[in-house]
């Protein structure tokens, strides 16, 4: 477990401070904030509807990484964490539900699962950001964890184009050896999709790379988000040198 402690950076006078939930009300914070988020502001559908909370039977099994503004106390960024033997507890990852896994087996072992980030409209600057992968890595490190997976979602509220535009971009550097490569459930259509225009990389996608992530396959349809999901591998040996040092001072 990451340790339950308080750390704070300054950005553009504002304070924040990161830790794992530690009770369910905490949990439930979260949970909010994922709402606010992906229902009422990218129109994701969703169960929880009545107690605007976005839950879903993996929380459970999930630590909670918070990031909150000091001035306020308010939960200002989330992510979520699956371990691995929480996954098994869970039966699987939240991803299987998109993604063929199995090419990833080995791996399982010392696999985590990160999931559900968002940061609250008004805090979108950059530190919130900052400190949740700095709570991710550190979380990896401290367990000794050697492998990191996600999905990184492209809204589809231009039908789609802009994501088949990026995967076809991105694939060409940053596609994942073959015995990584993942299968889409209900892949996207790129070739139909890709309309040749300019891309536009949401922040998400981008740190992944940056961080040196893989991308392991082609991307999967999510309609209860209405996103196009990239199943992203990071293995922390590939982690960028520049990005390690300031997330985790090495």
């Amino acid at each position: 477990m990451l340790q339950q402690q308080t750390q704070v950076v300054q950005k553009e006078k504002q304070q924040f401070s990161m830790n794992l939930a530690r009770t369910e009300s905490e949990v439930r914070e979260a949970q909010k904030l994922r709402y606010k988020v992906f229902a009422e502001e990218m129109g994701a559908k969703m169960p929880g509807q009545e107690e605007r909370i976005d839950q879903d039977r993996y929380d459970r099994y999930c630590d909670h990484l918070l990031v909150r503004d000091t001035d306020t106390n308010e939960v200002v960024g989330t992510y979520r964490i699956l371990s691995p033997d929480q996954a098994k507890k869970a039966g699987g990852y939240y991803s299987e539900g998109e993604f063929d896994l199995s090419r990833l087996d080995n791996l399982r072992s010392s696999m985590v699962e990160v999931g559900r980030s968002c940061v609250h409209p008004d805090y979108r600057g950059g530190g919130v950001i900052t400190l949740l992968w700095a709570g991710m890595a550190q979380y990896m490190v401290k367990n000794k964890y050697e492998y990191l997976i996600g999905c990184a979602s492209i809204s589809m509220a231009d039908g789609g184009h802009n994501a088949a535009n990026i995967y076809n971009k991105v694939k060409l550097d940053s596609m994942s050896p073959l015995e990584w490569r993942v299968f889409p459930n209900c892949a996207l259509p790129v070739d139909a999709l890709d309309d040749q225009a300019e891309v536009f990389l949401p922040p998400l996608v981008k740190g992944y790379l940056r961080l040196g992530a893989y991308v392991c396959g082609d991307p999967a349809w999510d309609p209860d988000f209405n996103t196009a999901d990239l199943l992203v591998l990071l293995p922390m040996s590939r982690l960028n040198k520049r990005y390690a040092k300031h997330f985790l001072g090495q």
